[in-house]
């Protein structure tokens, strides 16, 4: 329970962040006349701006709040897997990827994923494919909405729900209005104020290091021996390298290619701010991504994670650590206040990226193309897109609710299956569309298509066929049991199977041709 000083902070919190917010939403509305300003904008932001904007909206809440708790839960394998591996795969995956993405992203004029593949295979079908694909956003859109909901009911002293609805009405609402524009404005202070709250978070737990890093991981491993051991059997999530390293690695590759991360890059008018770009987004992104250990400092905080004799929920862990540590004394409140600011910053500068990725690749890769030329005008586009904006924030309180009441674990398990199955069934056709100008889209399709297959078959299907009809599957077996399921492994398996897949059938391409020639 928070105390009655930081109750009345965080009141006094949020009600300037909301207006602050509000101040730059009407700022970059009034430049909005079409829907390729509210998807990409048309102010020159400076590199510098754009990378922060992207380092906000690609690590979010996940990062600050629901990871930590994972860590909390498993320990030191968590945080070689979600600290060190997932975060040096998708950094240098980013740094491989934007230059070309960006090259030919302008040069079709794509406002999201779904277009720049359409436009990349000269195919329509498939860029309405990859738009219902990207529906399979709305889990990560749910993630962000139940991490923020823990973060402000802890912080106020509220009802969960008055909360969770709080929430996607008002950051939905101004969603409807600044579009890109306001994106950046609002994700450059969110990320500058994230920065503040990771080295905050990160040093939060030193007097745990007053005696050394020996004495530090003995309190863990008095805890739970596992918490120290660099893979941990017990956990659905860190149990051998092979899910903690190697899985995690094509993740790391793969989650590039969301269309929130992917085409960040657009916003940028000069090819010479790339580099400036990709080093700050870099910097700031491993040092957000590293914040996951705090979690570690929750575990030794709080043993057995219950408080007053009620376990803690994983999405809760980290909230009722801050409210916790930073309760005594009047810096002790103001310090844990900025924490909660920065913790709510990770949320709102991922969902924003969130609303304005999905709400623009439904109306204009899934609605406009079905309804032919209905939807001609500027005006009516936006419109519109107001519209779809309004139906992903019921069903997201909806989703939402749900995951608050009755998680599997955690909320995190339901964002990643839906996210790594859109990212995967995106992978080849990204990927082989930069690097193989040959690349026929009926072969492209069918790694997507394979790629979305495998994943819930993994996730799915084989897990069904082993616990109901007692199959094996070699050591893959012990993937598919039990309640939780890693969905990282799903995915790495749909991205594995789908790129040689595609590889066997460029092969085969190329024979017949030299076959065929005279």
């Amino acid at each position: 329970m928070a105390t009655s000083a930081q109750l009345t902070g965080a009141w006094i919190l949020v009600i300037l962040y909301m207006g602050i917010i509000l101040f730059f939403v009407i700022r970059g509305a009034l430049k909005i006349k079409s829907i390729s300003d509210y998807a990409v904008g048309n102010i020159m932001f400076s590199p510098t701006a754009v990378a922060l904007s992207l380092a906000a909206s690609m690590t979010s809440a996940a990062t600050f709040v629901i990871n930590p708790g994972f860590i909390a839960n498993f320990g030191i394998s968590g945080i070689i897997s979600y600290g060190l591996v997932l975060p040096l795969a998708a950094v240098i995956s980013l740094a491989v990827l934007t230059k070309s993405f960006r090259k030919y992203g302008q040069s079709v004029k794509a406002l999201t994923l779904a277009q720049w593949i359409g436009e990349r295979y000269k195919s329509k079908n498939y860029a309405l494919f990859m738009g219902f694909l990207a529906l399979l956003l709305i889990t990560f859109i749910v993630l962000i909405a139940v991490a923020i909901t823990q973060v402000l009911s802890k912080a106020l002293n509220a009802d969960p729900y008055i909360v969770l609805i709080s929430v996607v009405v008002f950051i939905f609402g101004y969603m409807m209005f600044g579009g890109a524009n306001s994106m950046v404005y609002t994700n450059t202070i969110q990320a500058l104020i994230m920065v503040v709250v990771a080295v905050i978070l990160l040093t939060s737990g030193y007097a745990h290091f007053s005696e050394g890093i020996g004495e530090f991981m003995r309190k863990l491993s008095a805890i739970d021996p596992a918490l120290t051991k660099l893979t941990n059997p017990g956990s659905p999530l860190f149990r051998d390298f092979y899910e903690i390293i190697f899985a995690q690695i094509i993740v790391g590759m793969a989650i590039v290619v969301q269309p929130h991360i992917i085409t960040k890059s657009l916003l940028l008018k000069k090819e010479s701010d790339v580099n400036r770009f990709l080093v700050v987004a870099i910097a700031a992104e491993l040092l957000f991504f590293f914040v996951v250990i705090a979690g570690l400092y929750a575990r030794i905080t709080f043993p057995d994670l219950t408080v007053g004799g009620v376990a803690l929920k994983n999405d809760t862990i980290i909230p009722t650590y801050v409210m916790h540590v930073f309760s005594s004394g009047t810096l002790a409140v103001i310090i844990g206040l900025i924490v909660v600011l920065g913790l709510l910053s990770a949320g709102i500068s991922t969902l924003e990226g969130l609303i304005q990725s999905v709400s623009t690749t439904i109306t204009s890769d899934i609605i406009k193309p079905l309804t032919g030329n209905w939807l001609k005008s500027d005006k009516s586009m936006i419109t519109l897109n107001k519209i779809v904006i309004v139906v992903l924030g019921i069903i997201t309180i909806w989703l939402s609710w749900q995951q608050i009441a009755k998680p599997k674990l955690s909320v995190g398990i339901f964002a990643q299956n839906g996210v790594y199955a859109y990212f995967a069934s995106a992978f080849v056709p990204v990927i082989f569309g930069i690097y193989h100008r040959k690349m026929r889209a009926s072969v492209a399709f069918t790694g997507s298509l394979v790629a979305f297959g495998v994943h819930f078959a993994v996730y799915y299907l084989m897990p069904f066929l082993v616990n109901t009809y007692g199959m094996t599957f070699g050591f893959f077996t012990r993937y598919l049991e039990g309640p939780v399921r890693n969905p990282a492994i799903a995915c790495s398996s749909a991205v594995i199977i789908s790129t040689l897949i595609v590889l066997i059938m460029i092969m085969i391409q190329k024979k017949t041709e030299k076959i065929s020639q005279p």
